[in-house]
């Protein structure tokens, strides 16, 4: 197969809204940067896994020269994010105000995120696998992707995994953990799926009531405590994030592939549940929407030079180095069966996160990893993996890897201070 030669400043590797964020950030600081992505489409979890809508961002804070108790509400992610999100209202592409968790529209994502990187100069490359790594020492030389037709070798001196997966990672032989301690089971995977002719006045609690009871019954394969659904932008339409699969690794290729095929009997077995118990509402309804494939709350995550905890995000740490700040819940599904677990952040309250754990410890001294698969534990992780904290996060690994192209030094030799400053020159909210 013929294989292409390219060379850019930076390689980034998932064209999720980290790997965005990332691309755009260095782009518009002058850098060539080549964004691969797998799919035929950029937006990770929202367009490939109809991952919906975007968790909370925001926080209430005593109002600046306001009265006593007087509060107002903050954006804890800022930049980048903030930029998406005003696209995607002018579009129409996504419902205005200031509910964090308005439904927004995955064709209206695609397009708003097609805009956003030829306007800064991204090279974007769609159906682009990762498939090989080639490194010198502790750096990265080049990677290649799997493309139609062809293998694009991309030379660089930075790169960024932005793959969700840590495929990146993986490939380069750089130190990386899976799931939680000391099993390594992971959170669990999801299809989201979505019932249109849905009639209006549906008792969720009693939905929920009548799950339960068949569940003790063994009437249900599915382990998920309760029915989760939401409101999409598409009229009569609801939208689940119900379905479960458990003790199935997301980074093996025969366990992945069984679970595809496991959620999407559960799918079914959901939506045959609620049409036989509710036929007034369900009756009529169809399956209109299905993801292409199911969602990776939880996978590889970077050995990195900081690993984040859940006592640093419940201490509410103030890191010198942080690049990014949250309050989302520690928010764990079971990996082995159902329940789930949280810790909810008090209003006022936020934690950052540090540059550090955006650093492999060894062995990629130019790499920089962003989104989900950053340096973390598995209850740390459970909260800074949504898709506004991971966006913020490619936007700092952009930032610094452009900063260090522009230094002419690696990324663990940036100025952290540096760092801080041109990322709230770009109107992010560091912490």
């Amino acid at each position: 197969m013929k294989t292409t030669d390219l060379a850019f400043d930076l390689v980034v590797a998932g064209g999720g809204l980290a790997g965005c964020a990332a691309a755009i950030a260095a782009a518009r600081r002058g850098l060539s940067v080549l964004l691969a992505e797998r799919e035929a489409a950029l937006g990770g979890a929202p367009v490939g896994n109809l991952v919906m809508p975007f968790m909370w961002w925001r926080t209430q804070m005593p109002k600046e020269d306001g009265a006593p108790g007087e509060t107002e509400e903050v954006d804890l992610v800022r930049g980048f994010f903030a930029e998406l999100v005003a696209r995607l209202q002018a579009m129409d592409g996504m419902e205005a105000g200031r509910d964090c968790c308005a439904p927004f529209s995955e064709p209206y994502m695609r397009v708003a995120l097609d805009r956003l990187c030829a306007e800064a100069g991204v090279k974007v490359l769609f159906h682009a696998a990762l498939a090989g790594v080639e490194k010198t020492g502790a750096r990265l030389a080049a990677a290649t992707f799997a493309c139609k037709g062809e293998l694009v070798r991309a030379e660089a001196p930075v790169f960024v995994d932005a793959t969700g997966d840590a495929d990146l990672v993986a490939m380069a032989d750089v130190p990386f953990r899976v799931g939680r301690e000391p099993d390594g089971l992971c959170q669990p995977m999801t299809l989201c799926f979505r019932v249109s002719g849905v009639k209006d006045g549906v008792d969720w609690k009693a939905v929920n009531a009548r799950w339960r009871e068949a569940q003790a019954a063994g009437r249900l394969s599915n382990p998920r405590e309760n029915v989760l659904v939401f409101r999409p932008m598409e009229p009569g339409t609801v939208h689940f994030n119900s379905t479960r699969v458990v003790k199935l690794s997301p980074v093996d290729p025969w366990a992945r592939s069984r679970a595809e095929a496991v959620a999407r009997e559960q799918m079914l077995e959901l939506f045959g549940f609620l049409r036989a118990e509710f036929p007034e509402h369900f009756g009529s309804s169809r399956i209109s929407a299905a993801a292409p494939a199911a969602g990776v709350r939880e996978s590889r995550m970077l050995e990195g030079r900081h690993v984040l905890t859940a006592d640093d995000l419940l201490a509410c740490t103030r890191f010198p180095d942080a690049i990014a700040a949250g309050n989302y819940d520690i928010d764990i599904h079971s990996p082995d069966g159902s329940g789930t677990s949280h810790h909810y952040f008090d209003q006022g309250q936020w934690y950052t996160i540090p540059y550090r754990s955006l650093l492999p410890r060894e062995g990629g001294d130019n790499l920089l990893v962003a989104g989900r698969c950053i340096s973390a534990t598995h209850e740390a992780q459970a909260s800074i993996r949504i898709m506004p904290i991971v966006t913020a996060i490619g936007q700092a690994a952009g930032t610094a890897a452009a900063l260090a192209r522009q230094a002419g030094v690696l990324p663990p030799d940036v100025d952290v201070g540096a760092l801080r400053d041109a990322l709230r020159d770009d109107g992010a909210f560091v912490g």
